[in-house]
């Protein structure tokens, strides 16, 4: 898949595309439909846990996604092996309206997981875990999980994907988010599996 990503960004330079950056909306469809379609699929339905959905995502928090990329602050090893490059070519301009592009387009929908998973995380997600002091998920990504602003939709993610986040909150190597690394500070893997499932199932 690195292979994959590598052709995509010399194809991305070589073809020109780079020099479009600066154009704002007319550059954002063309690179989401023929570069970032390789990894998170057409109009931001992801066939990859390794990739997220971005269809549907919060604007402000692809924004601010792009932007860690683009300046190496976030540096989990997928965003180090696939977006540090790719988002090094985007202008600000460009980020914006790549993120308005896909918080236009329609979210993929839940799924429902294992039902002891489930029914443990919905408790998490609606009543946090008071005894560890983890705050609910609710207050900050919303009733549907469908996030607000910088909170991201967790609405139809990838489960896969999203423990992947949690586990890299949980060891540092995902460091951007100081809220989740008080969050899941003192959650266990089951715990943080059983989260993530209903989450995703919104």
């Amino acid at each position: 898949m690195k292979n994959v990503i590598s052709l995509a960004a010399a194809v991305f330079l070589a073809t020109g595309t780079a020099a479009a950056l600066g154009q704002g909306n007319k550059a954002a469809p063309a690179l989401a439909t023929g570069v970032c379609s390789a990894c998170h699929g057409p109009e931001g339905h992801s066939v990859s846990p390794v990739f997220p959905n971005l269809a549907g995502q919060q604007a402000a928090y692809i924004i601010l996604q792009l932007d860690a990329f683009r300046g190496h602050l976030r540096g989990d090893p997928n965003a180090q092996a696939y977006m540090w490059g790719m988002a090094s070519q985007l202008s600000d301009a460009t980020i914006k309206d790549l993120a308005d592009y896909y918080a236009a387009q329609r979210p993929s929908p839940g799924k429902a997981g294992d039902a002891a998973l489930m029914a443990e995380g919905q408790k998490i997600y609606t009543q946090g875990i008071p005894a560890k002091k983890v705050q609910a998920c609710v207050t900050c990504h919303g009733p549907n999980a469908e996030g607000a602003a910088a909170f991201p939709r967790l609405a139809g993610q990838h489960v896969e994907y999203l423990i992947a986040q949690l586990e890299g909150f949980k060891s540092g190597t995902r460091a951007n988010a100081p809220i989740m690394l008080g969050v899941v500070h003192g959650m266990t893997s089951e715990q943080l599996k059983a989260a993530a499932t209903y989450a995703a199932s919104k």
